[in-house]
């Protein structure tokens, strides 16, 4: 039985959990995890799928806990394009399967299939797969290129994920506070 199992990568803590209940038809969608303060969940974990991003954890009762699903137009990703262009990715409240990434300089040279990924600005580990452009939407009025991604994770059939801790964030928190008050 590895229920319980944890996973150490580097500066994260990988726990498994099973999806008790999966929204995605919402504006701002959820995800209810089987783990809950006894199994070591805390508020702001990231929530992520084998395929990729899937949430971040908003609410925590003993066994039970709720992630706000990327699948949520109050969730934006801080998400990297293969050549390092850094922008954010959003959910329009759409398709469960469709994100978008606005504001991608018209120079910047995207084509069918490229994979867009976390940042180390997110709340997710860097480098999680947020999904792959199917196609590219070019807004004359601003230069600019409107990225429509399939998600990595398929949020209409997810049954099982990994809450992650990252063991630096609170550490960060702290510091990113403290620097917010000195003005």
């Amino acid at each position: 039985d590895d229920s319980g199992k944890v996973i150490q990568y580097a500066d994260y803590l990988y726990r498994t959990g099973g999806v008790a209940n999966n929204a995605v038809s919402g504006a701002n969608n959820y995800i209810t995890i089987n783990r809950g303060s006894a199994d070591g969940v805390k508020k702001n974990m990231s929530v992520i799928s084998g395929t990729g991003v899937a949430g971040r954890i908003v609410y925590v009762s003993k066994h039970f806990s709720s992630a706000r699903s990327v699948l949520s137009v109050k969730q934006p990703v801080s998400a990297k394009l293969k050549d390092g262009t850094i922008g954010y990715v959003n959910w329009e409240g759409e398709r469960p399967d469709i994100l978008m990434m606005r504001d991608v300089p018209q120079q910047i040279k995207v084509k069918k299939g490229d994979s867009v990924f976390t940042t180390h600005y997110s709340f997710f580990p860097p480098g999680i797969l947020i999904g792959t452009v199917y196609k590219m939407e070019y807004i004359k009025k601003n230069n600019l290129q409107l990225l429509h991604l399939r998600t990595a994770t398929n949020f209409r059939n997810l049954q099982y994920v990994y809450i992650v801790e990252n063991k630096m964030l609170p550490e960060r928190m702290l510091l990113e506070d403290s620097t917010s008050n000195d003005n």
